[in-house]
């Protein structure tokens, strides 16, 4: 019989990881990836598993510090001989995390990132079971090439498109543009669809920490007092949350032309799905008069997703051009 592969579980914190502190109180954050993994011993039929907690908190608590120590850790264990890496963590942040982390990823291993939406002590608590999901989906060479995903509810989510979509159920992500490319059935991964384009290279690794990026949201009677104010306090970058495909109030616009002169403006769309326009619409805070204006679209890279790209592009040195250019090709948009 040949030799199992090797699958790495590091552990970041989230539901997955938590319990209550007493019988009838919240759960916080508390089990540790030993833990975890010692509550499915099947894992020992699907991988040789290697395990370590990074860190326990809830994942509105995690940071660019954080995700990059996955990330060392992670690499360490694909040179180390591991077939994949899981990370467990919470749903909260989780869309983010995943698409931070596959902006960076550059191994052919899969990297998968799973959770869960009920704790431990919960009845039908759905952590054991994504974490099988997750290492099968690690352990198989269907998965190499993919990038970081999110494996929940057996199904699969390519980083870069996957988004949370309810507070509480427990199948929370969907994938707007092309649906999840696979679901794990009767203990193997099945693909039923793949991106079209090729994915892009991965990006340098950060060495600046320092990086600011505010990410505002367009509303009814927004006088853009809100982006003067994250221009003053000296934010490196803004990204916008436009109404429609890409759209502010005619006073915003004002306020986009003047903070594009000194740092970056990414517009993307608040809308949930869909992805910016170029030229549809031409009346003040349009999209093509905010392009006019010196903004750059978010194209289907939605809000969150679209500050992480601009993250890591400022803290790489990236200057304006490569940041229009790297929009273009991550946000899938026309030229």
């Amino acid at each position: 019989m040949p030799a199992l592969p090797v699958v790495a579980i590091g552990a970041l914190g989230g539901t997955i990881a938590m319990r209550p502190a007493a019988p009838g109180e919240p759960v916080a954050p508390g089990l540790t990836a030993d833990d975890l993994v010692a509550a499915v011993p099947r894992l020992e039929e699907i991988a040789r598993i290697r395990t370590h907690t990074i860190c326990n908190v809830g994942s509105p608590s995690i940071t660019f510090d954080h995700l990059l120590a996955a990330l060392e850790w992670a690499d360490e264990q694909v040179r180390a001989g591991a077939a994949g890496v899981v990370l467990t963590h919470g749903t909260d942040t989780m869309e983010e995390s995943v698409y931070f982390l596959d902006l960076l990823w550059r191994h052919e291993a899969p990297l998968v990132l799973t959770g869960a939406m009920r704790s431990a002590q919960e009845p039908g608590a759905d952590g054991p079971a994504n974490i099988v999901a997750a290492a099968i989906v690690a352990a198989s060479p269907g998965a190499r090439g993919l990038g970081a995903l999110v494996v929940m509810d057996d199904e699969v989510h390519l980083g870069d498109r996957v988004t949370k979509t309810h507070a509480t159920a427990l199948a929370p992500f969907d994938s707007p543009y092309g649906a999840p490319v696979g679901r794990v059935e009767e203990g193997r991964l099945l693909l039923d669809y793949l991106p079209a384009e090729t994915r892009p290279p991965a990006l340098p690794t950060p060495e600046r920490r320092d990086v600011r990026v505010a990410l505002l949201e367009a509303f009814v009677d927004d006088d853009g007092r809100m982006l003067q104010l994250a221009l003053e306090d000296g934010y490196d970058a803004v990204v916008v949350a436009g109404a429609g495909s890409g759209h502010v109030s005619q006073e915003a616009a004002d306020v986009v032309e003047r903070a594009a002169r000194r740092i970056p403006v990414v517009v993307g769309t608040r809308s949930g799905g869909g992805r910016t326009t170029t030229r549809l619409y031409g009346y003040p805070g349009s999209e093509s008069d905010l392009i006019r204006r010196g903004a750059v679209m978010a194209g289907s890279l939605n809000p969150l997703k679209a500050r992480l790209l601009l993250w890591v592009l400022l803290a790489t040195g990236a200057d304006r051009q490569e940041i229009a250019e790297a929009f273009l090709v991550r946000g899938r948009q026309a030229r």
